[in-house]
């Protein structure tokens, strides 16, 4: 597969992750009635079949990251060129920004708008590195033919139990930082959010060593 499609697949798949993720908090706070419960698991609902949908689509062809810490990751295990590490974090960050501008056009929103919404402190941070690292684990140790079901099975419910409700994700954190609606992330909050992840990251990636190869994952 050509770069230049494994890079298109990377931006569309996380430009469409963020449309999805923004896209249904905005549509589950205008129906959920100023219930805080019901508008989440309205956008736990519509992140967990759009994640499988999307890493069906796009795993063939990129390898579904649309985590600049996947990628990280998987740079760091040889199973990406690290050449290609940069342009796939950059077309990650880019498709994360336009996705969110995307749903609020959608939404007959103001397309360029920066989020409010602070979510910072320690809980905040180990609830993110706890979702990361638990990210990295299931990719790691997956079947391969159930990684689409299990990750988004999994990002589904640490939508619940962390106090972060699971970014898990550097791009996503960057995407949502542009959207002051449901989903969205206040800018100052974005820098510890990211670092809690990369530190997950790198927790995931020494918990698969000490739990030892998978040796098949057919």
């Amino acid at each position: 597969m050509r770069l230049r499609h494994r890079l298109l697949a990377e931006m569309l798949g996380t430009a469409l992750l963020l449309a999805i993720v923004i896209g249904s908090g905005i549509m589950a706070e205008r129906l959920a009635g100023g219930n805080v419960a019901l508008a989440l698991l309205a956008n736990t609902l519509a992140t967990v079949f759009g994640l499988y949908v999307l890493i069906e689509v796009f795993g063939p062809i990129s390898g579904a990251h649309f985590n600049p810490a996947v990628s990280l990751a998987m740079a760091w295990r040889g199973e990406l060129d690290k050449r290609v590490l940069p342009p796939y974090i950059a077309a990650q960050l880019l498709g994360a920004m336009l996705g969110a501008w995307l749903a609020h056009a959608m939404f007959e929103l103001p397309v360029l708008q920066f989020s409010t919404k602070l979510r910072e402190g320690p809980a905040q941070w180990l609830a993110e590195g706890v979702a990361t690292a638990g990210l990295l684990l299931v990719i790691l140790r997956a079947p391969a033919a159930r990684v689409s079901s299990l990750v988004a099975a999994y990002i589904g419910a640490a939508y619940w139990f962390t106090a972060s409700t699971s970014f898990a994700n550097p791009a996503a954190a960057f995407g949502r930082m542009f959207s002051d609606s449901f989903a969205g992330i206040a800018p100052s909050s974005v820098p510890g959010f990211m670092a809690a992840q990369l530190l997950g990251a790198a927790a995931g990636l020494l918990l698969h060593r000490w739990l030892g190869e998978v040796e098949a994952r057919a």
